[in-house]
């Protein structure tokens, strides 16, 4: 068995929104920077990376960005996801583009079967930053993901980040590196000797 401290887990953001360097975005990046400095492999799909064709179930053809989405989340250990609230509730271009991972279905880890997953709500105001972050944690466990005991709730009425892209608010750079930093912490337990068995049990 490899000790957790000798494994490089993949931990796959998706994020943004349609406009580079969001608030979103930065708040993503944040968290996997924290998940890097603990010692996992980090990607991150935003912006023009999740611009995709409407999820069609019944559609097979998928384009080379939506293949590398499918495939990217088949291959990580975990995931942080990052959204903006928008009226109250995740946006359509992160909603959409979790509906791929549908095309996990068949997998022998089907959906997020057996990972974690850092939920991030971005905001102009509490409500909406918390209501986001409460529909995220629905979508993944519907995935069957295990959403991290930290949710980050960013609102984004102050200064949050600064230029260069830093998070320099302190509450904020707590939430998003705990975030980052549970994420690897359970896909290192996990790829050390996790139980994901995915037989016998009931579609979400």
């Amino acid at each position: 068995m490899t000790h957790p401290s000798l494994t490089r887990p993949l931990i796959l953001g998706i994020g943004g929104t349609t406009r580079a360097g969001s608030s979103s975005e930065r708040a993503l990046l944040a968290s996997l920077k924290a998940a890097a400095r603990d010692g996992a492999e980090i990607a991150a799909l935003t912006g023009d990376d999740i611009i995709l064709p409407m999820y069609a179930p019944e559609n097979p053809e998928r384009s080379e960005k939506a293949q590398r989405l499918v495939d990217l989340v088949r291959r990580c250990d975990g995931l942080v996801i990052a959204s903006p609230g928008y009226h109250g509730t995740v946006s359509g271009l992160i909603k959409n583009a979790l509906d791929y991972i549908e095309d996990l279905r068949e997998d022998s880890r089907v959906y997020l079967h057996g990972r974690a997953v850092g939920c991030i709500g971005c905001a102009y105001g509490w409500q909406g930053a918390a209501s986001t972050l409460t529909g995220l944690r629905s979508i993944v466990h519907a995935l069957r993901g295990w959403p991290t005991p930290m949710g980050a709730v960013i609102n984004t009425v102050g200064p949050i980040f600064d230029a260069s892209g830093d998070c320099v608010e302190p509450s904020a750079r707590f939430q998003l590196e705990l975030v980052g930093q549970q994420v690897t912490e359970f896909a290192r337990l996990q790829m050390a000797g996790g139980v994901t068995r995915t037989d016998n049990l009931l579609d979400a």
